[in-house]
């Protein structure tokens, strides 16, 4: 089943990099939604995540060519969607967050209990109150599954100012739920 899956999602791309209309819609359902889920994420506004997914699409179809399956065609499309909406934060001028500006010491770790749905819906909301840069960096870790090597690479930070950048959003996530 999944080999199949591989094997149509090739066939499109191969049919899009020719050209293909019908190959290139195709494609654009199978992944519209997942992307604008991703630019919401980081962009928090309706319009602008649909523009950067507009745009995540066209520049994809235009370098079909350099895409050369060394990943899917869905995490290519992502990387893209994530830079594009970093680049918008940026030209916005809304940086990420300086380690210094924001020092939160909690006297407590979280404990390890099961999760409820409400708890999810806590995280959910704590992470939109999180100051931007670490809004940004809690959802590239554990959200999109990026390392701190590939969130520096993003970002143009160092791998240690990832980590710590995370830390500190971490506990910082933390107060706010503990808050809600």
């Amino acid at each position: 089943m999944e080999t199949d899956i591989r094997f149509r999602h090739k066939s499109l791309v191969e049919n899009s990099k020719s050209g293909d209309r019908n190959a290139q819609y195709q494609l654009y359902e199978l992944y519209v939604d997942a992307m604008y889920n991703i630019g919401m994420r980081f962009l928090g506004i309706k319009e602008d995540a649909e523009d950067i997914v507009q745009d995540s699409f066209v520049d994809a179809f235009k370098n079909l060519h350099n895409f050369k399956y060394e990943s899917t065609f869905g995490a290519w499309l992502k990387r893209i969607v994530i830079n594009k909406s970093i680049n918008h934060l940026k030209v916005k001028r809304l940086p990420l967050a300086a380690m210094d500006d924001h020092e939160y010491h909690l006297t407590e770790e979280p404990n390890n209990e099961p999760i409820d749905k409400t708890d999810v819906e806590k995280v959910k909301r704590g992470i939109e109150k999180l100051p931007l840069g670490y809004k940004n960096i809690i959802n590239l870790y554990l959200l999109e599954g990026y390392d701190h090597m590939e969130i520096g690479e993003v970002l143009g930070i160092s791998t240690s100012t990832s980590k710590s950048q995370y830390h500190r959003a971490k506990k910082k996530l933390v107060e706010i739920i503990n808050t809600l």
